[in-house]
């Protein structure tokens, strides 16, 4: 039996098998999760959520894992560090979860990580900070593309545009800061110069200062890493300046919500972001058209638009039960070894192929590179 083909639908490229002599410990398998549901990276943390919660359904409902009912474990942290500590060592030492997939923000992913280290359990982060499996961590693996990825995704558009002078403006937050890192370090190799590195704090309401600033260079294009409302604002104030130059976003933003806040002033704005956003545009040939077309009409059935965040869920739950199936069991070392040994796996990301030395196991292939024109993602040819 295929879990993915049982229970959604979405069996391409899936090598899951179990049989009828397999084993697993204990009466279920608990996944636990820490997302934030609430605060301001919500828009990333709710759907990714309703996306667990739904595959969990699923796979329940065609018999769980060779006859084991999986049971997700969630607390919300509202994108706080602290209490994403203090969640997992609750998951870890009270719930006895068999592997974690979540940490919606870098933050919160990077402050557990000493802990899932510690108490060796498989973790697989939904957040974007290279830094994360960089360098690689033996407990911690991650779905989402790296920060690394996107800023160089974003100079390679820049440089066949012609673009070699760059404003760069970034948040405060830790994929923020972690984007804005690895953009300095790119630029040079893309043959672009930084003319600019502005900032602003995750409360802040107005960046015309920062912007104003900007205007007075001889920048070519914006590039603004960072998500949550932040992003929506620049682009909104860049607007407002009468600044005429391309703006970049990161794939933070990779989510209607900002095309929503941003409203008409999300117009050629450019971003990579992963397939799922322009599933409609892919061609029939495309290996992951049948994954992403399955998801996106599961989810937007049940919740409305979808985004890629939802679907870094769907990837790391089921990256996490196709290794307790490969593994025969929920022994948390077994476990960790045959996520690391991912290979070919098709999700709502790209292809996945793990090894010892990547806990990503993407290429550069998974991104598009996309445009909002009016209103809607269309991929940049």
């Amino acid at each position: 039996m295929n879990i993915r083909k049982t229970a959604c639908a979405l069996a391409i490229g899936t090598l899951l098998s179990l049989g009828a002599g397999q084993s697993l410990a204990g009466d279920t398998i608990k996944v636990g999760t820490f997302l934030a549901v609430t605060g301001g990276a919500s828009f990333l943390g709710d759907p990714e959520l309703k996306t667990l919660q739904m595959y969990v359904d699923e796979v329940n409902a065609a018999g769980g894992v060779d006859g084991k009912m999986v049971e997700l474990i969630h607390y919300d942290t509202g994108g706080n560090a602290k209490e994403a500590v203090n969640f997992v060592k609750r998951l870890i030492q009270k719930d006895r979860v068999d592997v974690i997939v979540g940490g919606t923000t870098s933050g919160t992913s990077i402050a557990v990580m000493p802990l899932v280290a510690s108490s060796g359990i498989p973790f697989i982060s939904l957040a974007g900070s290279v830094k994360i499996v960089q360098p690689v961590q033996k407990w911690t693996f991650k779905v989402p593309h790296t920060d690394a990825m996107a800023a160089a995704k974003i100079f390679g558009d820049m440089q066949r545009r012609g673009i070699t002078r760059v404003a760069l403006i970034s948040g405060s937050g830790g994929f923020d800061k972690s984007g804005r890192e690895q953009s300095i370090q790119l630029a040079p190799q893309f043959g672009i110069t930084l003319v600019a590195d502005e900032s602003y704090g995750a409360q802040d309401t107005d960046m015309t200062t920062q912007l104003t600033k900007i205007r007075d260079t001889d920048a070519q294009a914006i590039l603004n890493f960072g998500f949550g409302t932040g992003p929506a604002i620049v682009t909104k104030n860049v607007r407002q300046l009468g600044i005429d130059l391309p703006l970049y976003q990161s794939h933070g933003v990779a989510s209607k919500k900002f095309i929503e806040l941003a409203g008409d002033a999300a117009e050629g704005v450019r971003l990579p972001a992963a397939a799922l956003l322009v599933t409609d545009q892919l061609p029939d040939s495309d290996p992951q058209k049948a994954v992403l077309t399955a998801y996106k009409a599961k989810y937007e059935a049940a919740h409305g638009p979808v985004s890629t965040f939802g679907g870094h869920a769907y990837d790391g739950f089921y990256i996490a039960l196709e290794a307790i199936d490969r593994a025969n069991s929920t022994d948390k070392a077994k476990v960790r070894d045959e996520i690391e040994k991912t290979k070919g796996f098709v999700g709502t990301g790209g292809i996945y192929n793990m090894t010892q030395s990547d806990h990503l196991g993407l290429g550069m292939d998974a991104f598009k590179m996309l445009e909002i024109r009016n209103g809607d993602w269309t991929i940049v040819q």
